[in-house]
């Protein structure tokens, strides 16, 4: 049978009605003092919620250390699981089902994110490469960060699964552990930003251990059908890089592969980096195509998709859905475009970040279109 992005699919105990996935998106409209989902970000969500669609929702940083921009939603007081759970109500609302993606940024934060302005944390004390957000929407150029005491990491892991039992409070029907774009997790897999001596450094089972020990625990809290995992092999968001990405990726898709989780989401080398400016690198191999034999479970891929190449992608056995990023904020209802082949509307790049309604709840539907014409 000749699958498509109108295809039903099972994802965890979850039946899909389509395969046109929103993927995560940072978007810096959290409601201040506290980082708390407001009624814009519920009504954002619920616009582009469909019956049987899946949603996977911006990074929400699982603490305070772990954020590293200004009005990302978190997931570690009680006033922002009550705001998540108006988004959570608003795409059920919808019939659609929505992932939380569990966020910390590690070494790309600023330490005007963090208490006392302290430096952020990563596996070593090694500065990215580049300018961070600052608490005020500022740019400065990247700290060095601390190293993380060893003692320490069963506390961080303890975080992870704290935000997990959070999310599930808050109304979400499953979480994405974010292991990609240079932050904290993939931080830990990467040997230019992992230079440990302890278990958590050195070989590429060392370099692994943090996430699979983040995914033991936030399982034991969901269940691992309800578990998805993002990861950017040969991604260079944030300064990352890894010199034998074949070999990590390789070991960290089949250890992932043991574990029987919700999805594997990839995200194409070519979108490395396309949330900061727009990208298509050349002459990079294709993630999904590389890693599929590697994983028996479902797969999401995301970068730089159009309906026609998703649906090929869709059809070669490269994926089992597609995640749209820049095309689901320009349109809340993408996939009721892409059904009827009707125009899309153009993003606005300089709206993506921060600010209010405008570019964020004010991009017309369908509906909304036929009526200014009539």
């Amino acid at each position: 049978m000749t699958v498509n992005l109108f295809s039903p699919l099972a994802i965890g105990p979850y039946e899909l009605a389509h395969r046109v996935i929103m993927a995560p998106l940072t978007r810096m409209r959290a409601s201040q003092p506290g980082n708390v989902p407001s009624a814009l970000n519920a009504e954002y969500y619920g616009q582009r919620a469909t019956k049987g669609g899946l949603i996977i929702s911006e990074g929400s940083p699982v603490s305070l250390v772990g954020q590293g921009m200004p009005a990302t939603p978190g997931i570690h007081t009680p006033e922002q699981i009550a705001g998540w759970q108006t988004v959570t109500e608003a795409v059920h609302g919808k019939g659609g089902k929505i992932f939380l993606q569990l966020w910390h940024v590690g070494r790309i934060s600023h330490s005007s994110h963090q208490p006392d302005g302290a430096a952020p944390i990563a596996p070593s004390a090694i500065a990215a490469k580049g300018q961070a957000v600052t608490a005020s929407f500022e740019r400065a150029p990247f700290e060095t960060p601390q190293a993380i005491d060893i003692d320490l990491i069963p506390l961080l892991i303890d975080i992870y699964a704290q935000a997990a039992a959070n999310a599930k409070q808050a109304g979400f029907d499953g979480i994405e552990i974010h292991g990609a774009n240079g932050y904290l997790i993939e931080q830990f897999l990467q040997a230019r930003t992992n230079q440990r001596t302890d278990q958590y450094g050195g070989s590429i089972e060392n370099r692994t251990r943090l996430l699979l020990e983040v995914i033991e625990a936030v399982s034991k809290v969901w269940g691992s059908d309800r578990v998805g995992i993002r990861l950017s092999p040969f991604g260079i968001a944030n300064d990352s890089g890894e010199d034998d990405p074949l070999r990590l990726y390789g070991h960290v898709i089949r250890e992932l592969n043991r574990l029987h989780l919700a999805y594997l989401h990839l995200i194409e080398p070519r979108a490395s980096g396309a949330g900061q400016a727009e990208v298509d690198h050349k002459n990079v191999p294709s993630a999904a195509e590389l890693f599929r034999p590697a994983w028996s479970g479902k797969l999401i891929v995301a970068g730089n998709f159009r309906p026609d190449t998703a649906e090929a992608a869709l059809a070669a056995g490269h994926a089992d859905a597609i995640a749209f990023g820049r095309l689901f904020i320009a349109n809340p209802d993408l996939p009721e475009r892409i059904r009827r082949g009707a125009p899309l509307n153009p993003y606005h790049r300089p709206t993506f970040y921060g600010g209010g309604a405008e570019g964020y709840t004010d991009y017309p539907s369908l509906d909304d279109t036929m009526e200014a014409a009539e």
